[in-house]
């Protein structure tokens, strides 16, 4: 999946130390698609976009562990 992922705004887990900059982020502002990126290359690393779908049964494997 390609979208367009310039100027899109960016969020943490609320698991991650605010001090800390080796985090996962995520955008919430592509219908039906999650972008993820490295926030230590936020400016230059690769944005992995995942159907909203896909992403959604991600996090709940992840939840139950």
């Amino acid at each position: 999946m390609r979208a367009d992922v310039n100027g899109l705004s960016w969020r943490k887990s609320s698991y991650s130390n605010s001090e800390s900059n080796s985090c996962v982020e995520v955008s919430d502002d592509l219908p039906g698609a999650v972008p993820v990126r490295d926030s230590k290359l936020a400016d230059t690393g690769p944005v992995l976009v995942f159907p909203a779908a896909a992403w959604s049964s991600f996090i709940g494997a992840v939840k139950k562990g």
